[in-house]
């Protein structure tokens, strides 16, 4: 069965075990070219594990994921590999800054290890860091920003290659929530500016309506809703997100 014309990513019956759990249990998606979706759902429900199966970081034992309507479960490792690093950008909790790298440097770094000229990397890289409202952060290192401010050197990081897809792994994790509210605004209007396809892992309802829609997993599987949790184990479910 091939993929509809209008989804950029495409998935079905996903089946995917990990450390002898299983991840993934039939699930199927389809996500629109320049959508921003979010995956929803406490620790356990399978979102970081659906996006790395989409991504092609993870092969599921079973299901198909397709891009642009081409197969990317059949892909060899380092097809993956070129296809996560030319077409993909990622975000994770944690902003993973080269410490040795000033704010420019480690937004470009993609660029460079492409083989992109310095000068044009540079300039990618400050225009991204412009468009995110840190441009004054661009010769600082990791170590003289903010939480916040890393964060906003991460995301540009995974733009500044224009990727045809974001994935985005609870962004705002690590951060206090006005910060991150603010950090997610500049994400999705930059992507929206640029035509950027979004998946956008998280637990917290008010980073969910940013997206266009909304898809919700449990267990493994996609649910109609993630039922309310509660209590201190509401708040520790709702720490996390794999």
């Amino acid at each position: 069965m091939a993929p509809p014309d209008n989804d950029v990513l495409w998935a079905r019956s996903l089946h995917c075990a990990l450390g002898g759990s299983d991840a993934l249990s039939g699930v199927s998606l389809g996500v629109r070219e320049g959508e921003i979706l979010a995956l929803v759902g406490p620790r356990g429900s399978g979102k970081t594990t659906l996006m790395r199966c989409l991504s092609g970081q993870l092969v599921a034992q079973q299901g198909e994921v397709w891009f642009n309507s081409g197969p990317v479960h059949t892909l060899a490792t380092a097809d993956r590999e070129r296809l996560r690093r030319e077409r993909f950008g990622w975000i994770d909790p944690e902003p993973g800054l080269v410490p040795e790298l000033n704010g420019w440097e480690n937004a470009a770094l993609p660029l460079l290890l492409r083989g992109t000229p310095h000068r044009a990397a540079r300039t990618a890289a400050v225009e991204w860091l412009d468009r995110l409202d840190i441009g004054a952060c661009a010769r600082k290192r990791p170590h003289a920003l903010s939480h916040a401010e890393r964060q906003r050197v991460a995301i540009a990081r995974a733009l500044v290659t224009t990727p045809a897809v974001l994935f985005a792994d609870e962004p705002t994790a690590i951060l206090h929530r006005a910060d991150g509210a603010q950090v997610l605004r500049t994400l999705t209007a930059a992507a929206r500016s640029h035509g950027i396809t979004v998946l956008l892992a998280t637990h917290d309802p008010e980073v969910a309506a940013l997206a266009d829609r909304t898809v919700a997993l449990l267990d493994g599987r996609r649910v109609g809703a993630v039922p309310p949790v509660s209590g201190a184990e509401g708040v520790a479910a709702c720490s996390l997100s794999v």
